[in-house]
């Protein structure tokens, strides 16, 4: 792996396929990057594990990894930020070629950020049970390691595929094309990307999402946006979850919106505690509106 975000090297990405029944398929055959559209060879058992065998950073095969020995600066600098420059622009194109595979199809697919423990899983948990029985739902779930979350959306009873990233610290484009084709969805479907928690990383890479979702919870400080700027920059939607722990914490809220005004003032950002439902309402009208806009673009 490169050392554009700090990964190390020999991280292996898993790919796991669970459908609702708790089968776990599993997919042997290689990676070229070029993954939308290639033929399947499947094999199925408990607990098995998608391997395709490849470093969460593909790319450009097993001869692309960058700076394998501690970076000492100097004359070689330009060359590292031009070697990563070309990551982020490989990376962008299959992304582009995500967001057109899924555009075609009329699925609207978010990239749903935080730092870990916010309420990702337990915001999804809820809005499949919402929304399961309007129109198609399908998950797309990133962490290190284990099914722990991905079991989570199974029991829900959603189309979910689960990607281990090894020592990976976030989803990349390549990775999300592989698990579009495992889940395969249908017409009309809103897909969430659930990224691997972290502040930093993810907000480096286009998946080719469509819209970017970052939960901040009160539990973490109200000074994170001016913290990790990128990241709520980037954001479509911010949800400030957990609120109703409010009154036992020092959560300074107007302080924490005034720093999402300074860094993300183009997001709208809606107050919800997904352990209680607070709030949520807004953010299933969220969902439906960019699923209906992404079914007349198709």
């Amino acid at each position: 792996m490169c050392k554009t975000c700090g990964c190390s090297d020999g991280a292996q990405t898993r790919i796991t396929h669970l459908d609702v029944s708790g089968v776990a398929v599993v997919d042997t055959s290689g990676s070229s990057g070029d993954v939308l559209g290639y033929a399947h060879e499947h094999r199925y058992g408990d607990e098995a594990e998608h391997n395709h065998g490849v470093h969460s950073h593909a790319h450009g095969g097993a001869g692309s990894h960058l700076n394998a020995h501690p970076h000492v600066p100097g004359d070689g600098d330009a060359h590292v930020v031009s070697l990563e420059a070309r990551i982020l622009d490989k990376n962008d194109r299959l992304a582009e070629r995500n967001r057109g595979w899924l555009a075609g199809r009329g699925v609207f697919a978010l990239n749903l950020m935080s730092s870990p423990g916010a309420g990702k899983t337990t915001l999804l948990e809820k809005t499949l049970g919402e929304l399961a029985d309007e129109f198609p739902l399908a998950v797309v779930e990133g962490d290190q390691e284990t099914f722990h979350d991905a079991e989570r959306i199974r029991k829900a009873g959603c189309n979910v595929v689960q990607i281990n990233t090894g020592q990976g610290c976030h989803l990349e484009a390549d990775m999300v094309a592989q698990g579009l084709q495992e889940i395969d969805p249908a017409a009309g479907s809103i897909v969430f990307i659930e990224n691997v928690g972290n502040l930093v990383c993810p907000a480096l890479f286009d998946l080719g999402e469509a819209a970017r979702v970052v939960i901040l919870a009160v539990t973490e400080g109200e000074d994170k946006p001016a913290k990790y700027p990128h990241m709520f920059h980037g954001a479509d939607l911010i949800l400030i979850n957990k609120i109703d722990l409010l009154p036992y914490l020092s959560f300074d809220l107007e302080r924490c919106l005034g720093y999402l005004h300074e860094v993300a003032h183009h997001a709208e950002v809606l107050q919800i505690s997904a352990a209680t439902g607070a709030g949520l309402e807004p953010w299933f009208s969220w969902l439906r509106a960019h699923r209906e806009k992404a079914l007349a673009g198709s």
